[in-house]
């Protein structure tokens, strides 16, 4: 290949990759835009969200998504983040809606944040796991992303997996398997629940709360771009053909690896501080069935 033809080609990709992580391709501000900023030179592909006393900020994706390897990166409120709840979710809009939850819990000044999880299937949730990171999630990015198929959703920090939540229908265990769901991501005043159950209040000197978000990653994922009832259908419909063709949807991304069992055994051993399998008092003594096999 000529020189000329080299660089033009290396001109086209590189055009395509920084195209491809704007964050306006597909995501819009939903709330809170006076708190929201583009700082960097490559404008659009960092989005900063604030919080102050008069409003959170958070943005959306333009689709829904059904199945599909979907993730970005997190640079979390730094100092004394105590109150704030910094999110990244999925979810649907339907009444018996399906969720998929990162919840970053705020603490204060050189105490570790708290990383909530949470899953509803078809209306159904209360399965909340906290965990301690065993990083400092506010000196730098850190990638988080969900792994969605037909037989498991997987959790990632730094595609490391933190938890599992197997479809577990033969159990009697909803599963989310038919709802498309939108991305969102937001900063917000938590302060009655969030720091020490509410025992923790917001340090309002300290705003603007900053949380920033790159590298917005949804090219592995089936996006379901509808707007009538049939349309959607068809589209979901191609999101079922495409799960089967797709390396999210396929070997080995349908059981656990090895490795990821050894992660969830590392997770549950040194950094869990709640999980609601352990939590019988919710449960009247006896934990909810499918606990068993979402834990390794």
């Amino acid at each position: 290949m000529k020189p000329l033809s080299i660089l033009v080609c290396v001109i086209v990709l590189f055009s395509s990759v920084a195209h491809a992580s704007k964050f306006w391709d597909d995501f819009f501000v939903n709330f809170g835009g006076m708190n929201v900023k583009y700082p960097g030179r490559d404008t659009g592909s960092t989005v900063q969200l604030g919080l102050t006393n008069r409003t959170g900020s958070g943005f959306r994706s333009k689709y829904p998504y059904l199945y599909g390897h979907l993730s970005m990166k997190v640079k979390l409120v730094g100092n004394n983040s105590a109150g704030t709840v910094t999110s990244y979710y999925m979810a649907s809009v339907y009444k018996k809606w399906c969720e998929l939850d990162f919840e970053f819990l705020g603490n204060v000044s050189g105490q570790p944040y708290i990383l909530q999880t949470n899953v509803f299937a078809l209306g159904e949730g209360n399965r909340e796991q906290r965990i301690f990171l065993w990083f400092d999630p506010t000196a730098d990015f850190h990638d988080y992303g969900i792994l969605w198929n037909q037989n498991l959703i997987l959790f990632l920090v730094d595609n490391r997996v933190i938890r599992v939540f197997h479809n577990s229908k033969d159990l009697g265990i909803p599963y989310l398997e038919y709802q498309p769901m939108y991305i969102y991501s937001s900063i917000w005043n938590g302060e009655s629940w969030a720091t020490r159950g509410g025992r923790v209040k917001t340090d309002w000197s300290q705003q603007p709360f900053l949380a920033s978000y790159t590298a917005f990653n949804v090219s592995n994922a089936c996006v379901v771009k509808s707007v009538t009832n049939s349309t959607r259908w068809s589209s979901s419909h191609n999101c079922y053909r495409q799960l089967y063709r797709s390396p999210y949807g396929r070997a080995p991304n349908l059981n656990l690896t090895q490795t990821q069992i050894d992660d969830l055994r590392w997770i549950q051993k040194g950094f869990v501080i709640y999980d609601y399998c352990t939590d019988l008092k919710r449960f009247k003594g006896v934990a909810p069935p499918e606990c068993a096999r979402n834990w390794p």
